[in-house]
């Protein structure tokens, strides 16, 4: 007997379906992974059960011992009320402190005996007993000495270009639903033009440019007469006026297209991070881990509400698409050192301000290139003894000052993350024995850059799920076609002497668009949107001080030992008042407090419901379901 499910947004045929339930009995259950759009497929073939989590990380697998066998499900917290599982302080730590570092993460979470299934893996049952197997080739340290020619690298954006059009034709061509006419998201498929170029061009490829106003390239008429709702957020509490202006007038010219319902939403003191408090702590959502869009949701949910029932969002191109700058130690591993003149140059030009002017022509690429040819020399042991101890020894080093700092501090095999200067010395010692055990585990075949990549993308993808949950709007599903496996699998056959250089991302996006027929493009399309977010963060700080001195008066961060309430009590109002204090990583002590707080006031209530809110049962309805 075989049979196959798919959970999710799949855009395989009833043919595909067959061909793969075919290939998967003879063992291939990669091509289970390839077809568009982000599922979960689970197999039956005999008494064996397969289920294949993503390669990104956001539609995860998890599973934990029950009943004499396997539970396995979609989301961590219903298995945690079926088990009555504890918190695990030490994996809450770990996150804090090395936030996209498998090394001490590993395959836990914050609840005691519920394992995560990791990213290009499958849960095998046999039995009822649990196997983790990889689906994913490994890359191995001889990968990439091959010389990418321009014809590779023009293979390479093709394949981006075709994997993104499935992606969003995948989207467009399922039954989408159609909320009441009192519900805020309106009937249809929306995206957004502000929050930069990736949004950007998955509103163009969604549009239909050229051809029928609503049609995908390809798609025979399958959305004719239906314009899609482009939404551009106008951040008016957040500062950065020129920025903003430029950004909205990059989407006014993209939203005269008929083929587009142009829709500003004006966002004020509201939409400042933070604000959520302001109603109290358990007044969102209930998400199945914590993460840093628990303290920006209002915002968001006022950009979404304006949104499509189906709505595309551009989370995780930067992942995707772009270079990490420990890229750049791969390339020294490959002896291309030519290809490092580009990066280094945009470093240098970005960072005028490290030392006298005339020597930063100089000093800075030397500096760059020592890094670089560090992390390539360094064994990946030996990293994760050093970060070990410094953790030990408590000399963390500050926040990065700068487009430099942030690049040589990220060419590290493991990197404690913004938070980890706010944990106490007992959190950071747990965290600590972490890594040491991790260092006595087998060393991974790949290459610094390729995995310290492959862990900002399971991060990203994990803080989309956390988003997913924190910022849901109504009868609203929220789409990012950058996670599915087929646009990932694309962006990694990128070259990487194509993918640092400066603006790749963009460039990147702009030939898939003009591959798609979009060739007619805004001024200035391509730079940078967003506006700073420091000072937004101070003045969310500020706004919602009150509320964020209540949290910390009595914080279970510190009952477990985690923070000193008093510290973190003195930053805040010292920032309040204008005083430079360092805030990274208090977004992320603010986020994990709430999610205590509310994982406190509604554990059990998956399978019961809470008396006092019955209509939060679980973290979303589509992804409570539990299988056995």
């Amino acid at each position: 007997m075989a049979r196959l499910a798919v959970l999710g947004r799949c855009g395989a045929s009833d043919a595909e379906l067959r061909l793969g339930l075919v290939a998967a009995r003879g063992g291939a259950l990669r091509h289970v992974t390839a077809w568009p759009g982000s599922y979960t497929a689970v197999l039956q073939i005999g008494r064996r059960i397969t289920v294949l989590g993503d390669l990104a990380g956001a539609r995860p697998v998890f599973h934990t011992p029950w009943s004499g066998g396997t539970a396995y499900a979609t989301a961590a917290l219903p298995l945690a009320d079926l088990i009555e599982a504890g918190l695990d302080v030490t994996h809450l730590a770990a996150t804090l402190a090395l936030p996209d570092s498998p090394e001490a993460i590993g395959d836990g979470t914050p609840y005691l005996g519920v394992r995560r299934v990791p990213p290009g893996h499958a849960l095998i049952l046999r039995d009822g007993a649990p196997e983790i197997s990889g689906y994913e080739p490994t890359a191995s340290l001889a990968s990439g000495h091959h010389q990418a020619t321009a014809a590779d690298a023009e293979a390479a954006v093709a394949g981006v270009r075709d994997a993104l059009v499935e992606a969003v034709r995948a989207r467009l061509a399922q039954p989408r639903y159609v909320p009441d006419p009192d519900e805020a998201p309106a009937p249809g498929i929306g995206a957004d033009l502000s929050g930069g170029v990736a949004s950007a061009t998955l509103a163009l490829l969604a549009a239909g440019l050229p051809g029928m106003p609503g049609t995908l390239p390809g798609t025979p008429g399958a959305l004719a007469g239906e314009r899609l709702l482009a939404v551009t957020f106008n951040d008016l509490a957040a500062g950065g006026l020129a920025l903003r202006e430029a950004e909205l007038e990059r989407a006014r010219r993209m939203g005269t297209d008929p083929r587009l319902r142009h829709v500003v939403v004006a966002g004020g003191p509201e939409a400042l991070p933070y604000a959520d408090l302001a109603a109290g702590p358990l007044a969102g959502p209930l998400t199945d881990e914590p993460g840093a869009p628990l303290v920006i949701a209002e915002r968001h949910r006022q950009r979404l509400s304006a949104g499509g029932a189906d709505h595309l969002i551009g989370y995780g191109a930067r992942q995707v698409l772009d270079a990490h700058p420990a890229r750049l130690a791969d390339l020294l591993m490959d002896r291309r050192r030519r290809s490092l003149v580009r990066p280094v140059a945009a470093l240098t030009r970005a960072d005028g301000s490290a030392g006298h002017p005339a020597l930063v022509p100089f000093t800075v690429p030397l500096t760059v290139y020592r890094a670089a040819r560090r992390l390539a020399r360094t064994p990946y042991q030996r990293a994760v003894e050093d970060t070990a101890a410094l953790l030990l020894s408590g000399t963390l080093a500050g926040a990065a000052g700068g487009p430099l700092d942030a690049s040589l501090a990220a060419m590290a095999w493991v990197r404690p993350g913004p938070a980890a200067g706010w944990l106490t010395g007992e959190a950071l010692a747990e965290v600590s024995v972490r890594l040491q055990d991790a260092a006595r585990r087998p060393w991974p075949l790949e290459r610094p850059g390729q995995r310290r990549a492959r862990a900002a993308l399971a991060r990203q993808a994990a803080d989309f799920r956390v988003y997913e949950q924190a910022v849901a709007v109504p009868s609203q599903r929220l789409h990012a076609p950058f996670l599915d496996n087929q646009v990932v699998r694309a962006g990694q056959m990128l070259p990487a002497a194509l993918r640092v250089r400066p603006g790749a991302r963009a460039q990147v996006l702009r030939e898939v668009l003009s591959g798609a027929g979009v060739r007619e493009l805004p001024p200035g399309w391509g730079s940078g949107s967003s506006p700073a977010t420091g000072p937004a963060l101070r003045a969310g700080l500020s706004t919602a001080l009150d509320p964020l001195l209540d949290l910390f008066d009595a914080p279970l961060l510190a009952d477990a030992g985690l923070v000193e309430a008093r510290v973190v009590r003195h930053v805040l109002r010292a920032a309040a008042q204008g005083e430079p204090v360092a805030l990274d990583g208090i977004g992320d002590l603010v986020a994990t407090e709430v999610w205590l707080r509310r994982l406190l006031a509604r554990r059990g209530s998956c399978w019961t419901g809470g008396a006092d809110a019955p209509e939060q049962r679980a973290v979303a309805s589509g992804v409570q379901r539990l299988s056995l």
